[in-house]
């Protein structure tokens, strides 16, 4: 079983990369991010017409998560914890496998930035949400997997110039130690499960000519259950879309299961 996850930044914009992902990678789910349009205003046609089911948590302008699957699932929208949050950040579905089932989420976890701002509390509040009920879905001892642009550097490894992020909410001592909060729970990350290399990157920035030099951060994550993470085979970083013209400024990252 092949799941994906890509922040798309936009995804009526990037409408004609998205339908060639998914006829040229084929994902069995497809998790996106900052779709940035209403539920209604999801090209859900041109997707359907590929054979994908699809679920949508929008919001205008900003932010919105979907999941796309070639098979129906069942689907819980907004992370709990807080009944007054209005961002579309976390999608959650329970897709058909083999004889089970598989648990995925799609997140967009805040950026945080400026730090001084309210924005950097409210991005430490949603890790602490996202810690508390993933410590409730571990317990169904299920394959789950938690994937998107969390806007987390994990490691110096994890970016070209880490010193450049010393004072970033990405990379900030607290930000990364709620990430190894999170994946104290038994969570594998799935591509460092497959290798130790550096400059392997999700996200290149548009300004200052960050993808033409290659400088980029992993910030795109797939976090398994240890159900899932028995059970993988492969991880693949698709960095040729980001090449593409017009293209996201992340590019999508894969894993293959033996489900």
């Amino acid at each position: 079983m092949r799941i994906a996850t890509w922040n798309v930044n936009s995804v009526r914009q990037r409408l004609p990369h998205l339908l060639d992902y998914l006829k040229e990678v084929s994902p069995d789910a497809l998790c996106l991010q900052e779709i940035k349009c209403l539920d209604e205003q999801f090209p859900r046609m041109e997707i359907e017409e590929l054979g994908y089911n699809i679920e949508t948590h929008g919001q205008k302008t900003f932010n919105g998560v979907a999941i796309l699957s070639k098979r129906p699932f069942e689907v819980a929208r907004g992370l709990p914890g807080d009944e007054n949050d209005a961002q579309s950040r976390y999608l959650e579905a329970v897709i058909p496998a083999g004889d089970g089932v598989v648990r995925v989420a799609s997140i967009y976890l805040p950026n945080g930035n400026p730090v001084g701002s309210e924005k950097y509390p409210y991005k430490l509040m949603f890790m602490e949400r996202l810690i508390l009920h993933t410590r409730k879905l571990m317990q169904y001892e299920e394959p789950l997997i938690l994937a998107g642009d969390f806007n987390v550097i994990p490691e110096p490894r994890d970016a070209a110039h880490p010193e450049q992020w010393v004072g970033d909410a990405l990379f900030l001592p607290q930000t990364r130690m709620k990430y190894r909060e999170l994946m104290a729970l038994g969570l594998t990350d799935a591509l460092r499960a497959t290798t130790d290399a550096g400059g392997l990157y999700t996200f290149w920035d548009y300004q200052a000519g960050g993808w033409q030099k290659n400088n980029g951060i992993r910030i795109d994550h797939l976090l398994l259950s240890s159900q899932a993470a028995d059970r993988l085979r492969s991880v693949a970083i698709d960095k040729a879309m980001r090449g593409r013209d017009k293209a996201s400024d992340h590019t999508p990252i894969r894993v293959d299961l033996a489900l």
